[in-house]
């Protein structure tokens, strides 16, 4: 069992919990690991800042307070003056504490070398300030204790610098480190992406598989049974659908034999009423007065209209019932017009109408039986729907995927009002002008629907002449005999 099955198989709660936990989990990590990195660059800089700010700091006061010794001492030395003595002292203990301050909070063994070669130098002097070799030191000997001071000072800057310029080196490398791995953490993004994928087509590919069957009921499969195997929560789905199915194929199986029944047993009384009453009508048995063929008249009629009522019971059966009409075959759609035309010929005769059948024979793969339905109320609409002497033209196209049927018929056309609702079951538009028999409101209604399960289509639109109804089927066979 692959990985993907067996996690079709823990339920929906846990599947998304733990989906959520493999997409979050490296965007966790890598969210920390950024922030770490990026937390040790803000110390480093810090700290580098800081080093910075003190060495340029030290450079400043070395460089005034030893100018301020030098200055002091050669007074001193010079004028014997004890307020100068006094200030010599100061500033060299000032100078003492910058020195020892700096070695307490920087531990650089360089640095700490050279200032306290420093410091001694200037305790040097001082003791030679403060003693009795006070007099045995010239002015050109004390400056030149100076210029030492001076060299170290110097020194102690270049050192500086140098530092300076190594902890600015440290960063900016710490810095392109960081950024490199930063980078190179999004790489985490595609992969939670690609696992959030995955767990998404592990959810959906079920939830499709579901949605299948659903379509078949909708178009009206009763028979498979619905079996799944997944998540605890889409086989509670897939039993309660199967129990549905079941259900629903029970109360077409009970619809579909009494439409059956009932209209096998309205026809064969109707076809007796039927014969006795043109029997009535055409004087057999008998001249009728005027009232008499009047009320003769209204029985015809109403004969003939519930005979097509039942015709198209019948017809809506076809619809209703899945059980049968499912196997499609390979079939000539001219075998099926011709059928058609054939036997509407009485209707066809009575307006003396002329059919133009289509000159290609284009085959396909579909259900005969069900096209014939098709075809046959749409061309009673447009017989009922045509003018006296009027011509109806059938065309046939056949294109890559798809193959279109077009009934083209000269009456009045369909108003946009019409063409909104004439596949709402039982609605009847306006009727054809000395139309004495209404239709039940149920042919497109059947011809919209059969056209759903063949997965074909049908548009009305109007042209020059009068209405087109197009129908498009699916091209499955792609075989045209012209």
């Amino acid at each position: 069992m692959t990985l993907a099955n067996k996690l079709t198989k823990i339920s929906m709660v846990n599947l998304i919990l733990l989906g959520f936990s493999f997409v979050a989990l490296p965007l966790a990590i890598s969210l920390l690991f950024t922030a770490n990195k990026l937390s040790h660059l803000a110390k480093q800089s810090s700290e580098t800042i800081f080093e910075v700010a003190s060495l340029t700091q030290l450079n400043t006061e070395l460089s005034d307070t030893l100018s301020n010794i030098e200055r002091s001492a050669s007074q001193y030395l010079v004028l014997r003056d004890d307020e100068l003595q006094q200030l010599f002292l100061n500033q060299q203990q000032a100078l003492s504490q910058i020195i020892k301050k700096t070695l307490k909070h920087n531990h650089n063994k360089i640095l700490a070398q050279l200032l306290t070669k420093m410091l001694t130098a200037s305790i040097q002097i001082k003791s030679q300030l403060s003693s009795e070799l006070i007099n045995s030191i010239t002015l050109v000997q004390l400056q030149q204790e100076f210029k030492a001071l001076i060299a170290l000072k110097v020194e102690i800057k270049h050192y500086s610098d140098s530092l300076i310029k190594q902890k600015a080196d440290d960063v900016k490398l710490s810095n392109e480190a960081a950024r490199s791995n930063i980078f190179n953490s999004l790489y985490i993004i595609p992969l939670s992406l690609f696992i959030a994928l995955l767990f998404l087509v592990i959810i959906i590919r079920p939830l499709k598989r579901l949605i299948g069957r659903i379509h078949d009921l909708e178009q009206g499969n009763f028979q498979e049974k619905i079996t799944f195997t997944g998540a605890a929560e889409f086989e509670e789905i897939a039993n309660a659908l199967d129990m549905m199915r079941a259900r629903l194929h029970a109360l077409e199986l009970q619809k579909s034999s009494f439409i059956r029944h009932i209209s096998h047993e309205l026809k064969t009384p109707l076809a007796a009423i039927r014969e006795g009453t043109e029997l009535i009508h055409d004087n057999s048995v008998g001249l009728l007065n005027s009232d008499q063929q009047e009320i003769c008249d209204i029985i015809k009629l109403s004969v003939h209209r519930l005979q097509r009522l039942i015709e198209d019971l019948l017809d809506f059966n076809i619809v209703l019932d899945s059980t049968s009409l499912v196997a499609n075959e390979n079939i000539a759609l001219l075998a099926i017009i011709t059928e058609v035309i054939n036997e509407r010929q009485l209707d066809i005769k009575r307006k003396d109408l002329t059919i133009i059948t289509p000159t290609n024979d284009i085959h396909l793969h579909s259900n005969a039986t069900q096209l014939k339905v098709v075809f046959d109320n749409i061309l009673s609409n447009a017989i009922k729907y045509s003018p006296q002497s009027g011509t109806i033209t059938l065309l046939s196209r056949c294109h890559n995927d798809s193959v279109e049927i077009s009934f083209i018929d000269e009456g009045a056309g369909i108003t946009l009002e019409d063409q909104d609702k004439v596949f709402d079951a039982f609605y009847q538009g306006a009727p054809p002008e000395h139309s004495q028999i209404k239709g039940s409101g149920l042919g497109l209604t059947i011809v919209k629907e059969l056209l759903l399960r063949l997965q074909g289509t049908i548009t009305l639109t109007n042209s020059d002449v009068g209405a087109v109804a197009t129908i498009t089927l699916p091209n499955n066979s792609k075989t045209v005999e012209n």
